[in-house]
Order: C-alpha cells, then sequence, then structure tokens
C-alpha cells in the first residue's frame, strides 16, 4: 500500500479545492458570449428578470433561516448593494449587446484596478509606483483592445463595459464602507441583493417603451437560448455563488480571488474559439496588456 505524505498530500488538497472555484472562472468567461447570444436591445430587461427571477427561489429556500434572522439595518444595506448590483447587470448586458464578448470580459477586469485606486483615493493615500505601472499598462491595453480595426472611437458598448466596471468598484466600496452588512450572512446578503436587483428588473420591465416583457421573451426562445438561460442561471449564478462559499472555507480568500481573475483569459478564449471572433494585431496586443496589467496590479497590493 501506497503512504501518502502530509506534505505531498496537503498540496494535492488545495488543487482540489482550485479545480471547482478555475471551473467559476471558466463559466463566468464564457457568460459574455452566452449574454451576447440570447439577448438583443430589446430583450435585456426581460432575459435579466428570467435569469435571476429563476435562482432566487432556490437562494431563499436554502437560506431560509438565516435570512429571517436579518435585521433591518441589514436589510436596508443588503437592498442598496441590491440597487447598485441592479445597475451593473443592466450596464454589462447593454454594454455586452453592442460590443464583442472578447471585449466586454476584458475591459471589466479593469475592476481589478479601478478598486484599488477607489480605495487609495477614499483612504487619502498615495497607491505604490508599481500599482500605477500596472494601471497604466491596463489602460493601454483597453485602448489597444477597442482599436482592433483601426484607430476610431470605442463603440457604445465598450463605453457601457467601463462603466460597468467602475459600477463594480463602487459596489466593493459600499460593501466594504456600509457596516450594516459587514456582520451579515453571505448567502442572506445575497439573496436580499438579488431580490433588489431583480425589484428594478421588473420595475424597469413594466414601463412602457422599455424593450419585451420576461414573458414574450420567454416566448421567443428556441432551444439554444434557453440552454443559454440555464448556462447563465444554474452555472454562472447558483453554482458560481455555492463555490465561492465552499472554497473560501477551504483555501484562502486571496487564492480565490487569484483564480477568479482568469476570467477575462476565458471570456477571450470563449469569444475567439466559439464565437469566431477576431482581434487583429491591435487587439491581440491590448487584450496581452490588459492581462499582463491586472495581473501586475493583484501582485502590487497582495504585496
Amino acid at each position: 500500500m501506497t503512504v501518502v505524505s502530509p506534505a505531498l498530500a496537503a498540496p494535492r488538497r488545495a488543487w482540489l479545492a482550485d479545480l471547482p472555484v478555475l471551473a467559476v472562472a471558466v463559466v463566468w468567461g464564457g457568460s459574455y458570449l452566452a449574454a451576447k447570444g440570447i439577448t438583443t436591445t430589446q430583450t435585456v430587461i426581460g432575459v435579466l428578470v428570467l435569469r435571476f427571477g429563476l435562482v432566487l427561489p432556490v437562494l431563499a429556500v436554502a437560506g431560509w433561516r438565516r435570512l429571517r434572522a436579518l435585521t433591518p439595518a441589514q436589510l436596508r444595506g443588503a437592498g442598496l448593494l441590491g440597487l447598485v448590483l441592479g445597475g451593473i447587470f443592466l450596464l454589462e448586458t447593454y454594454g455586452v449587446v453592442h460590443t464583442s464578448a472578447t471585449n466586454a470580459g476584458l475591459i471589466i477586469s479593469l475592476t481589478m484596478i479601478f478598486t484599488p485606486l477607489a480605495e487609495a483615493a477614499v483612504r487619502r493615500r498615495a497607491p505604490s509606483a508599481g500599482f500605477l505601472a500596472a494601471a497604466g499598462v491596463s489602460v493601454a491595453g483597453v485602448v489597444l483592445l477597442t482599436q482592433g480595426g483601426g484607430f476610431t472611437a470605442p463603440s457604445p458598448g465598450d463605453l457601457l463595459m467601463l462603466c460597468a466596471a467602475l459600477a463594480r468598484t463602487l459596489h466593493v466600496l459600499l460593501m466594504a464602507r456600509v457596516k450594516a452588512v459587514q456582520d451579515a450572512d453571505s448567502l442572506s446578503l445575497t439573496t436580499v441583493q438579488l431580490g433588489g436587483a431583480v425589484l428594478v428588473f421588473a420595475l424597469l420591465a413594466a414601463v412602457p417603451g422599455t424593450g419585451e416583457a420576461p414573458w414574450t421573451a420567454a416566448a421567443g426562445f428556441g432551444a439554444a437560448e434557453w440552454a443559454g438561460l440555464v448556462f447563465l442561471s444554474a452555472l454562472c449564478t447558483l453554482f458560481a455563488f455555492f463555490v465561492q462559499m465552499w472554497a473560501v472555507r477551504r483555501t484562502s480568500p486571496s487564492r480565490v480571488s487569484l483564480l477568479l481573475g482568469t476570467e477575462p483569459l476565458w471570456a477571450a478564449v470563449a469569444g475567439i474559439a466559439i464565437g469566431g471572433e477576431h482581434l487583429g494585431a491591435p487587439g491581440l496586443a491590448g487584450a496581452a496588456l490588459v492581462l499582463a496589467g491586472t495581473a501586475w496590479g493583484r501582485r502590487a497590493v497582495d504585496g
């Protein structure tokens, strides 16, 4: 019988915990192409209602006891975060409709640069020279990435994804600064946030001229569209959330963050290999710079 030493078993267990997290990064990377495949300008809000409306009851049932234990202050704080989260998904989904899945995944990764910069501004502390250099590399990469066909103005979708990255930064800052939610159970907090976001989508769907109603959008779905919706709901939302909770308890937040940071790489892989997107030489150079800059920036912050 072969005996595995504890020194060898520990890294093996760590990698076993890493694989599901890496799977989350892969499905998140594919989410931009999936959203692009099932969404048009007229169906954005309807698709968002369907995507999150399908998973919200599952989250509520799974965490019902802890959900009922939330205080009024925690509910208000989580509800505020839900409004911001709704804005993020609106920007991202409208953005991906009007740009490529590759661009969407890479531009949104700028959140990893924007967040430390925003934190430094709030705390009135200058970021390190290494981090500023990494931020410059990432911004230069985005400029090249959006100019694959020649130097022109960025598309509306590119600008919307840039706004989504800024909104994600705001969401992270609020989560850190809204005291009421800092001690809240993570499952309950996510459930209330998604509930707030779905409420925003439902109210917008009821406004004339905002696009097709959810049931109208669903009626027009074929097998491919339903498969895309299930992918977004079941894998990119439910699976991703529960894997993160599971992994953070078995490894470390830094390790989880590092693996999830590969999301833009998988977005580019899905867009090019499956979606048939073409970046051109400037775009490929820009994608490389974005990936290098965000990785460098993450190391500069952790260091």
